[in-house]
């Protein structure tokens, strides 16, 4: 497999696990601190222990987080490289080239 079929497909999980509002969330929370398995699931009353442990599953194959196990309690972190890389690989591209193009859009014509 290329490098470039290994991007592709490091990211085709990235944007998987992105496209879940539950998981978004997931990640908002992570962003604001790290978290047990248990306080996520309490962050998430609507949803069940092992549907989190579902969506936990799908952020972690992503690479967005990491656990780490102390005694029988797990602590979640987010790990922010993949939405960096996503960020580098996708978005500021096509924003440097919508600012340019408002920036041609609002440049007074030459004549």
């Amino acid at each position: 497999m290329t490098n470039r079929a290994v991007d592709d497909e490091i990211d085709d999980r990235v944007f998987k696990a992105l496209a879940s509002p539950v998981r978004r969330r997931m990640l908002d929370a992570l962003k604001l601190s790290p978290h047990t398995t248990g306080s996520l699931c309490a962050l998430l009353p609507e949803i069940d222990r092992t549907t989190v442990l579902q969506h936990l599953r799908v952020l972690e194959a992503a690479e967005l987080v990491t656990g780490r196990k102390v005694g029988r309690v797990r602590h979640l972190a987010l790990a922010p490289l993949p939405i960096k890389r996503i960020h580098d690989r996708w978005i500021s591209g096509y924003m440097d080239a919508a600012v340019g193009l408002l920036d041609e859009l609002s440049s007074p014509e030459d004549a």
